[in-house]
């Protein structure tokens, strides 16, 4: 929010010890004041009605600048956080050209993202098989923690790490008190599977989902917790968009061993099933990919569960024609989900409105969280006296239509466009 002050009165205030009817009193972007007494100087937004959540912190992005500022870049990336209630995007490392594995890398980054956010935002640095020298010299720099693939990016400039690497990298980060996110599919699994799938010429959607099925994330999984365990006690590793309840149960089970594990899931995989891939086509495609029916309603119950960490969209655009050069052979679609303004809607339409996850939650799961894991607490994630300005505010009796004219993405295509969300 910007400098000045402002009130919001009359909102039901999502806080870290619950809701209440709640004035918030803001002076030069910090909160100053919540209760019934805050003043009344400044700008007035009337909340009455509303319900006020901590802004979003959306911990994965991918806004491909610079390089490829054609697939979505800064100005179109945060336009559709701002839009969505996002006001903290944390940005991979790839699809950025180059990807930010080097200090030149980031420092070229993060000039553009200064130049052209329009929420704040922090960097994740790359963890790939050539870098580990240059880990230090990252988070010298500020990176938030470093990303690294178990299979292949899809990208030749941002190479997978094999199991070996992958552990000396959780080493190295944990020396620095840094947390390594994870890709985790098979690489062997999903190459093998994949192969056997073209050989017998499916080019059909369903075939991208039996690429990759939810046992090459378990098997990875696995993988990745026998890493962290040889990493040591201070090694640190988030999984990131988790898309089936057996992920998250081998998470949940090293942490009972006492590793340091966290997991995040997205909002495709908890709205969307494998018929919806072959309805909507292309902008579903992605990976780990949209599972079916039974696998999204498992998951729902593992996040009510507390097991989900975090709920983060995996916003990956690209040009509409990468996509739509796959409408007849899935292969050839480019595989990532605009989403950075669905997390929102998806879980309190889908999650408050349908399955009783409560709007609590909701602001941990998509500030608190993030905001504690990536070290940007207390000044972000939660609405208290003395922490940033940043907010959401929700109409709880609205119902809604994702209109295109709504969607800030570059490319004009999101699997939500078209989609009724509610809260009631």
């Amino acid at each position: 929010m910007p400098g000045g002050s402002v009130v919001i009165r009359g909102g039901t205030v999502v806080l870290p010890t619950g809701q209440r009817p709640a004035d918030i009193a803001v002076r030069d972007g910090v909160i100053s004041a919540i209760g019934t007494e805050v003043g009344d100087e400044g700008e007035m937004i009337d909340g009455t009605g509303l319900v006020v959540l901590p802004g979003v912190v959306d911990a994965h992005v991918h806004f491909n600048e610079p390089g490829r500022a054609h697939w979505e870049g800064w100005d179109a990336g945060t336009r559709g956080a701002a839009a969505g209630g996002v006001t903290t995007v944390l940005e991979m490392p790839l699809n950025a050209h180059p990807p930010t594995t080097t200090a030149a890398a980031f420092d070229a980054k993060l000039a553009v993202a200064c130049a052209k956010a329009l929420v704040d935002f922090g960097l994740w640095g790359g963890l790939v098989d050539d870098n580990l020298d240059h880990l230090e010299s990252l988070h010298t720099r500020g990176v938030v923690g470093f990303k690294a693939f178990m299979s292949d990016s899809g990208i030749d400039d941002f190479r997978r790490v094999p199991d070996g690497v992958l552990a000396a990298g959780l080493k190295a980060a944990a020396r620095l008190g840094a947390v390594v996110g994870v890709h985790a599919e098979s690489h062997e699994m999903v190459e093998r599977l994949g192969a056997e799938l073209m050989a017998a010429k499916r080019i059909d959607r369903l075939a991208w989902c039996r690429a990759r099925p939810a046992a090459a994330e378990v098997e990875a999984i696995r993988r990745l917790v026998s890493c962290v365990r040889g990493a040591g006690p201070e090694a640190r590793a988030h999984v990131v968009h988790v898309s089936c309840a057996e992920g998250l149960a081998q998470v949940h089970a090293a942490r009972l061993r006492g590793l340091r594990l966290t997991a995040e899931t997205c909002p495709h995989y908890l709205t969307f099933t494998e018929e919806d891939f072959e309805r909507v086509g292309p902008a579903l495609k992605c990976a780990p990919p949209i599972r079916d029916a039974a696998t999204r309603d498992r998951l729902w119950a593992a996040l009510l569960a507390g097991q989900v960490d975090l709920v983060g969209s995996d916003h990956s655009p690209c040009p509409a024609a990468d996509k739509q050069k796959g409408e007849h052979d899935v292969w050839q679609a480019w595989g990532g989900v605009s989403g950075i303004q669905a997390t929102l809607p998806v879980l309190l339409s889908d999650g408050v409105h349908t399955r009783g996850l409560a709007v609590e939650r909701v602001a941990d799961l998509t500030a608190t969280a993030p905001a504690r894991l990536f070290g940007l607490y207390p000044r972000k994630g939660a609405i208290q006296v003395g922490a940033d300005a940043d907010f959401a505010l929700v109409d709880p009796e609205r119902t809604w239509t994702f209109g295109a004219d709504q969607l800030q993405t570059r490319s004009g295509l999101a699997p939500t466009s078209g989609a009724a969300f509610t809260v009631r």
